[in-house]
């Protein structure tokens, strides 16, 4: 219990800081009044100017210290309260905007998170299998490659390859398709986070694989007369699984990351691209939202995949 509450404190003090951190970038990066007022922010000379910049300042706190309109963030915040967009018609609130994104955002990292294990297993199993000949080496490489390539290269490159030139994807997501096309729009982005993904967690799992087919019980296994890949399938691979579904649960918050690019490039109106638009146009109640939502998504999952880790082996509560 008292590892368990160990982490729990440790993310809420991680999530405060970042939250902190990030609003006091956008307060100090740029002027929100210019965002809501436009020019009249710095006309300064003008009576009725003044009088509506003091009016701004009130309705949106910006008249108060910055660890007050911190404080008083944070509880709007922890209740829902995102505040209003500043660079849209209406200042819709932010979190109607993001409740309308995220679940594009949800459905891609799941969608990519399981290609990356879809992927990932067989490759590593076959490259095991192979440990040290031409087509581990090539396979190697090939592995090297993806980890090397930067996320917008390999989404700018499928989408020319598969959508440009042989058009089996659509360019560009269209939110009024029906949901199974919808899906098929989400497949390159999918693939654009998923390819790098499985190339980590296909090395972790070969070297894992490797290792667990020089043990006694897969040498009896072999001494019996079981093919290499029945040996693989039915006796190595479970045990050689405990770090590879770690890792899988570390990286799905780092999977975010990647849909924020692959989002930008397949113009998928999600949360990533939300987050992009949002700083190119300085919106700050949008972006402060996004940041922590990121964050505290990350953290979660850290925090999960830690507890689970402590009940599996409790070694590490020592």
């Amino acid at each position: 219990m008292k590892f368990w509450m160990q982490r729990v404190a440790m993310a809420i003090l991680l999530l405060l800081s970042v939250s902190a951190l990030t609003f006091g970038a956008m307060n100090v990066l740029g002027d929100p009044l210019f965002n809501i007022l436009g020019p009249i922010a710095g006309d300064v000379n003008n009576p009725k100017s003044v009088a509506l910049i003091e009016e701004v300042k009130v309705k949106y706190d910006l008249d108060k210290p910055l660890p007050v309109r911190y404080v008083k963030w944070l509880g709007d915040f922890v209740t829902g309260d995102m505040g209003v967009t500043f660079t849209q018609d209406g200042q819709p609130p932010v979190s109607g905007l993001i409740k309308e994104r995220i679940p594009r955002t949800i459905t891609l990292l799941v969608m990519a998170q399981l290609l990356a294990v879809i992927i990932s297993i067989p490759w590593a199993a076959i490259t095991a299998a192979r440990a040290g000949k031409r087509s581990d080496k090539i396979s190697t490489m090939n592995s090297f490659f993806l980890l090397a390539m930067p996320n917008f290269a390999l989404a700018i490159l499928l989408k020319y390859i598969f959508s440009l030139k042989l058009g089996w994807f659509p360019l560009t997501y269209n939110a009024m398709d029906p949901y199974f096309e919808r899906l098929r729009q989400v497949v390159l982005p999918a693939v654009t986070i998923a390819l790098p993904a499985a190339a980590v967690y296909q090395r972790l799992l070969r070297t894992d694989l490797i290792t667990t087919l020089q043990q006694d019980f897969i040498l009896m296994a072999r001494a019996k007369g079981l093919s290499r890949s029945r040996v693989i399938f039915r006796h190595a691979i479970r045990p050689s699984m405990f770090s590879f579904i770690t890792v899988v649960g570390l990286n799905t918050g780092g999977l975010i990351g990647g849909a924020v690019v692959a989002e930008s490039v397949f113009r998928v109106p999600g949360i990533g691209l939300q987050l992009v638009e949002s700083v190119l146009r300085e919106d700050f109640p949008v972006v402060l939202a996004i940041v922590v939502l990121i964050a505290l998504a990350f953290v979660i999952i850290n925090v999960l995949v830690d507890i689970l880790y402590s009940i599996i082996d409790p070694r590490v509560r020592r």
